[in-house]
């Protein structure tokens, strides 16, 4: 050639193809493999996006046929038979089943396995809570004043997810101890609770009457 840089160039050049074509034919199947592998991880990703979806509606569509059952043996039995793959859906089945009132109940285990949930500081609040409210409407009379009251006290604290039905139910013990006015205050704090809902406030309204205070809400 005329230009010896131009040949040069080209020698330069074919010398680089050379080396590429040895670089993707030693280790070209890295490569290779790599966008294999990318496109296998994706696609089990969404394979296993797609059955965990599936099996969280079916143990969702199971709970609810348990549930709306016409009786309380059937809404048990419906409940006892679903199988939970996880320690979330166990936990809620343990929620549910404890919080059913049917004949024959054992109320005792019942309250152990919601004082067991809601003294579980690895769970979350709302769960506790959750279990702690129920343990104090299912034993009712038969749980000692101080141990109610304070679990009451504690659910009725600013922000706790159940504060209006723990406040209803505070309500209601100073009724039974013959406070009236206390309970006729509790009922007008508990009225103006944001998370209230329509239902409750007509429950304490029905009391408030029924206690001699102001008359029903309009």
């Amino acid at each position: 050639m005329s230009n010896p840089d131009s040949f040069i160039e080209e020698v330069t050049e074919e010398v680089r193809r050379d080396r590429l074509f040895n670089l993707m034919r030693r280790y070209g199947w890295i490569a290779i493999a790599a966008v294999v592998l990318l496109v296998v991880g994706a696609a089990y990703n969404e394979w296993q996006k797609a059955r965990d979806t599936a099996a969280a509606r079916a143990f969702g569509d199971a709970v609810l046929t348990a549930i709306e059952a016409p009786t309380p043996e059937e809404r048990a039995a419906g409940l006892a038979a679903i199988q939970a793959d996880d320690a979330g859906r166990a936990l809620m089945l343990d929620l549910l089943s404890a919080g059913l009132r049917q004949p024959g109940q054992d109320v005792a285990a019942s309250l152990a396995t919601l004082g067991r949930i809601s003294a579980d500081a690895t769970l979350p609040q709302a769960y506790r809570d959750l279990a702690l409210i129920k343990r104090v409407l299912i034993a009712g009379d038969a749980l000692p004043a101080p141990e109610r009251d304070a679990a009451l006290a504690s659910l009725a604290e600013a922000g706790r997810p159940f504060r209006p039905l723990a406040m209803e139910q505070q309500a209601l013990a100073l009724v039974q101890s013959g406070d009236i006015a206390g309970a006729l205050a509790t009922i007008a704090a508990t009225e103006q609770e944001p998370q209230a809902s329509a239902l409750q406030k007509r429950r304490l309204g029905q009391l408030r009457q029924a206690l001699g205070g102001d008359g029903l809400d309009k």
